[in-house]
């Protein structure tokens, strides 16, 4: 379970290292809702590891509250490549 955990949790910044790496607005939003995925695989574990005795539900309270600010930003970011890819490709017309 911890090796999942961790495993997911990597992953969320991984792709948004990837996605900003790519040097292009969409690229970088599609590794933006990539690492979205991987919060909420995150999320999944920790609720899997309160249902398994493992760890106390406080700190999945903690948990759903730190992926919602998460969810937020990313969501946001992933708002303003989109818009600002649009805004370039205005501007190359």
């Amino acid at each position: 379970m911890s090796d999942q955990l961790i495993r997911a949790a990597r992953s969320t910044t991984a792709n948004i290292a990837e996605g900003f790496g790519r040097r292009h607005y969409l690229d970088n939003a599609k590794f933006i809702r990539n690492s979205l995925g991987s919060q909420h695989e995150c999320l999944d574990h920790i609720i899997t590891a309160v249902d398994e005795g493992l760890i106390a539900n406080s700190i999945l309270e903690e948990s759903r509250s730190l992926l919602e600010k998460s969810t937020a930003l990313s969501n946001g970011y992933a708002a303003y490549l989109v818009k600002t890819a649009k805004t370039a490709k205005t501007a190359q017309k």
